[in-house]
């Protein structure tokens, strides 16, 4: 055979190269090994991306500090940071000296009262008519335990809460990062892309960042909503700490619904020392409340916001809670908004428009 023969033809316009299949391979492998260390790493990715997110969606806010004129001077993006943090902590701060003085009561009491609170939850329970059906005494033995053990409870689990606050602290180091050096990292990631397609995903990503910077202030209504109905609910109903069961449920509420439905378990428990009626009725508060927020509020609020259908809303919540926990379910709705519009932009295939068939009578 010649050594000049040329390579073998498999179809026609097709040749055979030698490395080919190696390179698939390697590819493959490539592909693998990047997927392998996502995971090893993805608790870390997860709070990079949640930063990302955080930045884009203060960006507007940013935006109309940065536009502000006070005299000649002109706020740059640093100071407009700086500012808005001066913001957040004077808001945090005012809520603290007002809000936070009944709370604190109501939690200092609810500490005195838990030794004699508990056995008397536990007599109502043996007066139910299925109470015959529940074993009271392991389930005092139970709650013994588990006063016992939250000591040691607390102790072991100091370098969770320890991990948790790091992890918040990089967080919001990392978001500020974004702020300010967030362009630069978007054009470095869009150099990756043809340039003949950066315009199109330019704009898109655009859009995306208008719609999801709006998601805050939706958020906020709701957490709002929830928290001032909740107090005066419970304060018309003399539940005890309304205060601070009114407070827990407007924060728990940054996770649309789930939230919620977490906090009023507490307040159900915390009803239930004094009296069934007022279980009753924060049920029905709360059965109230999951219908209107459900079916009105969040689609209302959200769609109007970020104008997201409210069916998607609530699959988001249950992706986001599933893949990612709590993080994931109060991050969802923004991940969803960006997800519709690159939708929207690359996959979705209007209909054309056919203009109706005019009459006889204009033809003529």
């Amino acid at each position: 055979m010649s050594e000049n023969a040329a390579p073998a033809v498999s179809s026609p316009g097709t040749i055979n190269r030698p490395g080919s299949h190696n390179g698939d391979i390697l590819f493959a492998a490539g592909v693998l090994l990047a997927l392998y260390a996502a995971w090893q790493v993805r608790r870390e990715l997860v709070i990079i991306y949640v930063s990302a997110l955080f930045a884009v969606v203060l960006m507007p806010v940013l935006r109309s500090i940065m536009k502000l004129r006070i005299g000649k001077w002109n706020p740059g993006r640093g100071a407009a940071i700086f500012i808005l943090f001066v913001v957040i902590g004077v808001c945090i701060l005012t809520f603290t000296l007002v809000a936070m003085p009944p709370v604190i009561h109501d939690l200092r009491e609810f500490t005195k009262e838990m030794p004699t609170r508990g056995p008397q939850l536990l007599a109502r329970i043996r007066r139910l008519p299925f109470s015959d059906r529940i074993d009271v005494a392991s389930l005092n033995s139970k709650l013994q335990d588990i006063a016992s053990n939250f000591v040691a409870y607390v102790f072991y689990s100091i370098r969770d809460w320890a991990q948790t606050l790091f992890d918040t602290i990089i967080g919001v180091i990392l978001t500020v990062y974004f702020m300010l050096e967030g362009d630069k990292a978007y054009l470095w990631l869009l150099s990756f892309i043809p340039i003949h397609k950066r315009q199109r995903l330019d704009s898109t990503m655009a859009r995306a960042e208008a719609r999801m910077g709006k998601w805050l202030l939706g958020q906020g209504a709701l957490m709002l909503i929830l928290g001032v109905s909740s107090t005066i609910v419970f304060l018309l109903l003399h539940v005890r700490y309304a205060y601070a069961l009114g407070v827990l449920m407007g924060l728990f509420n940054i996770i649309p619904v789930v939230g919620a439905l977490i906090s009023v378990i507490l307040v159900v428990l915390v009803a239930a020392i004094d009296s069934w009626g007022r279980v009753a009725g924060v049920l029905i508060f709360y059965a109230i409340y999951a219908q209107l927020e459900t079916s009105y509020l969040t689609p209302r609020i959200m769609k109007t916001s970020v104008d997201l259908a409210g069916l998607a809303v609530i699959i988001a919540l249950l992706l986001g809670s599933a893949l990612a926990g709590v993080v994931g379910a109060m991050v969802s709705i923004p991940t969803a908004v960006l997800v519709a519009v690159l939708l929207d932009e690359y996959a979705v295939q209007p209909e054309p428009i056919i203009a109706p068939p005019k009459p006889l009578t204009e033809i003529h």
